[in-house]
């Protein structure tokens, strides 16, 4: 095998990660529809969660639960998990205030579409 294609096998979850982030970003630039807004944010973390867990496996070691032998060089590292789990709660949490925001705005402007709404803010402004 190729040195890169090594190379893209060892770090297939961290490539992974970046390119489910780029598309992410992407879409939450590009979207004017805030429900696919709020999907592109969840896409963006849940490629974080990828990163971050990728970065606590290491092939070959155990889940860091002590059965007796006390050599640490066979667990992997339990704090990237432990980020992660936490990192989820927020997410869920930030996402269901987000949806509350977008009903809210549905309800006062009778869309979802960002330009849309900031036209009917200006006028209601006026």
């Amino acid at each position: 095998m190729s040195d890169f294609l090594q190379s893209v096998i060892a770090y297939r979850f961290e490539i992974g990660a970046v390119i489910l982030f780029g598309i992410g970003f992407i879409n939450l630039l590009l979207q004017k529809n805030l429900i696919k807004k709020i999907i592109s944010f969840n896409v963006m973390d849940s490629s974080i969660f990828l990163f971050l867990a990728s970065q606590g496996f290491i092939e070959g070691r155990i889940a860091p639960i002590i059965t007796g032998a006390n050599d640490a060089s066979l667990y992997i590292n339990p704090i990237p998990t432990g980020l992660v789990l936490t990192g989820i709660v927020v997410s869920v949490s930030v996402s269901a205030f987000f949806l509350a925001l977008v009903q809210r705005l549905y309800k006062k402007y009778g869309t979802v579409n960002f330009d849309e709404i900031i036209m009917l803010a200006k006028k209601e402004a006026e």
